[in-house]
Order: structure tokens, then sequence, then C-alpha cells
């Protein structure tokens, strides 16, 4: 309630380029909207109350109404300021909408946690908060919001950079598993070769992303100039092919160790079994210590791909694209709606990839049980 009703909960500006007029909650209150609120001093009710299934799931639903109340208003409110303004004006989200959004957000999610432990519920029941959400936006009440008019202006940018950023996730993952893999499962069967292949990766680890992709551009680009057909699949000093190199090296290191790590851990007895019934050291691996090493080598997949969908930003400096390029974009013009254009996707892509994957390690590690 403070967040919201004491900082700014919109921004009206003339046009793109100004910082515009900070409006608070009451000044885009009209009507009845200020019903909105109601919700909020239920939640402060419930906080009194034990935590039985009951009490959490009024919270949930509580928490979900005062945030879908809270963006309908936003999108109410810049719909009526559009219809009396210029057509250039631009209605955009003030830090108390930003931070009271995000506080409803970490009640429900808190809600869910002790609601189930059970995977797959707390997926849907966190998913089902979004529905709202994806209605809003289909029924166009939100299309005269600053972040919705910029989406609109840039629609095929936008889907171009995401196309270009999944590309750049799916094309660091494949050559690291297929590098990474065999590397870990040698560190792992032979202690002289795991020190110096870890000191190598700790050291690629510790080169600032932006100095590693500025590194590769000379000898690419030489490269490309020696042997014109390197360049005739895409590879030079800048674009793709730095980026994918450069992502690729960063992602090596979590995953080796992963694989160290999950093979490690697996009882000397099973694979002595395995050799008493005769496998070969291949049928051992794919057969006998995969499986068992399957949730550590996942979960070193996950950091590896929310780490790629983070870094895979900055690689945009060098060409590569995706939402990178629209968030240095926003940021050289001064246009926030335009960065956060570019940033929301990313987080969403790094919630979306890191819940999958937690979900699917708990499905194995409960079989298993």
């Amino acid at each position: 309630m403070a967040a919201a009703t004491a900082l700014p909960f919109l921004n009206y500006a003339p046009n793109r380029l100004v910082s515009g007029q900070p409006l608070s909650l009451f000044q885009a209150l009209h009507g009845i909207s200020w019903a909105i609120l109601l919700p909020a001093p239920a939640l402060l009710l419930l906080a009194f109350f034990r935590g039985s299934a009951r009490v959490l799931i009024l919270t949930l639903l509580l928490s979900e109404l005062l945030f879908i109340l809270l963006l309908m208003q936003s999108g109410m409110e810049a719909t009526r300021l559009a219809q009396t303004g210029s057509p250039l004006a631009r209605t955009s989200f003030g830090s108390g909408f930003w931070l009271a959004s995000a506080l409803c957000l970490l009640i429900a999610a808190d809600a869910v946690s002790r609601l189930t432990a059970k995977p797959l519920w707390q997926l849907l029941l966190n998913g089902q908060i979004w529905l709202p959400v994806i209605f809003l936006l289909l029924s166009g009440t939100l299309d005269q919001l600053a972040l919705l008019k910029e989406y609109a202006n840039r629609q095929e940018v936008f889907d171009q950079a995401l196309t270009r950023h999944l590309l750049l996730l799916v094309g660091t993952l494949i050559p690291t598993l297929v590098i990474g893999i065999p590397l870990g499962w040698l560190c792992a069967r032979r202690a002289s070769v795991q020190s110096p292949v870890f000191a190598v990766l700790n050291v690629i680890q510790t080169v600032p992303s932006i100095a590693l992709f500025g590194l590769l551009i000379a000898p690419l680009a030489g490269l490309a100039k020696s042997f014109p057909a390197l360049s005739k699949i895409g590879v030079s000093g800048i674009g793709m092919a730095p980026a994918l190199i450069a992502l690729v090296l960063y992602a090596l290191l979590p995953l080796v160790r992963s694989v160290v790590a999950g093979l490690q851990q697996v009882p000397k007895d099973v694979t002595e079994t395995a050799v008493g019934m005769g496998m070969t050291p291949a049928q051992i691996f794919w057969h006998a210590e995969v499986p068992l090493a399957l949730p550590v080598l996942l979960s070193g997949l996950r950091v590896i791909s929310v780490q790629t969908v983070g870094m895979a930003v900055i690689a945009a400096l060098i060409g590569a694209g995706g939402f990178g390029a629209i968030i240095f974009q926003g940021l050289l013009s001064s246009a926030l709606e335009l960065v956060l254009l570019g940033v929301i996707p990313v987080i969403a892509l790094a919630v979306i990839i890191d819940a999958l994957f937690k979900f699917l390690i708990s499905v194995i590690e409960a079989e298993r049980q």
C-alpha cells in the first residue's frame, strides 16, 4: 500500500523523449476505481492468521487480484489520457506500480510455495497468475501504455530479436554439450587431466564478457580474410561467430563441473555390477552413470541456459543482435520503454527456463524416491 500510494504510480509525457509528469495512484483513480485497493487491507489482515490452506489460497487469490487490478487501472488511465491528449503522448508505469506489482507477485509466489510442495502444482499455480495478464493484452486494455506502443511500432524488430536470442541460446547449448560432456567424462576418469582443464576454464571464466568478445574480433576477422570460404558461412570479426564462441567458452566450466560432480556421486557398486554384467565403458556411461547423474547434469545445464540468456544481451555490442540490440538502442536514445521492451523478455525467458529445469529435475528425483 505504501509503495502504490507514496511513489509515482504512472508517468505522463507529451512524447517519448521527455521525462514527463509523475501521477500518483489517487490521480489515476476515477469514480469507484479506488475499490482496487480493497485487496490490500485484506492481505494485511490475513498476515495475522495461521498459514492454513484456506488462508494461503485467499492470500494467493487476493495478491493476484490486486496485481491484475493495478495493471488494469494503469491501462484504463492510459486510454483516458490518450483520448484527451496528443497522439504522441506516452503513459508509462511509475516506480510505485513496479514496486507494488513486484510485491504482489512475491506474496503470490510465497503463498504457492507454502501451499504445496509438488513441482507440477507449483508450476501451474505460478503460471495461472499470468493468464489474466494475457487476456488484458489480447483485449487491448493495455494498448495505450508506452511499453505496448513501443512494441506495436517495433513488432517486426521484436520478433527478429526473439528469434536471434533463441538462436544464440540453442547455438550455445549444442556445442557446449558436444564439447563439455566428453571433457567432463575425461576429467572424472583421469585426475591428472582435471586440474589443468579446470585451470584453463577458470581463467576463461574470469575474463569479462565484453573483453572476451573484443579479443575474438581480430583473430576471426583475420581468419575470414585469409580463408574467404569461412566468411561465406558467416565467420567474421563481428556478428554471430564471436558471440557463439565466447558464449560456449563461458558455458563450458559449469557444464564440465556438473558432469564431473554427477559422475563422482555414482556409487561404485553400480559401476562394478555393470562391469560384472559385461557392459562396455560406453554402455556403462549411458545406461548406468548418466541416469544416476542426470539431476546434477540438468542443474549444470540450467545454470548455463540462464547464464546464456543474460550474456547474449552483451553480445549485441558486436553485432550478434537479440534483445540486447533493443536495449542498447533504448539506452542511446534515452527511451526507457524501449529498454524495457528488451529487458522484460530477457527476464521472462530466464525465469521460464529456470522454472522448467527445476520442474524437470524435481520430477526425476521424485521418480527415484
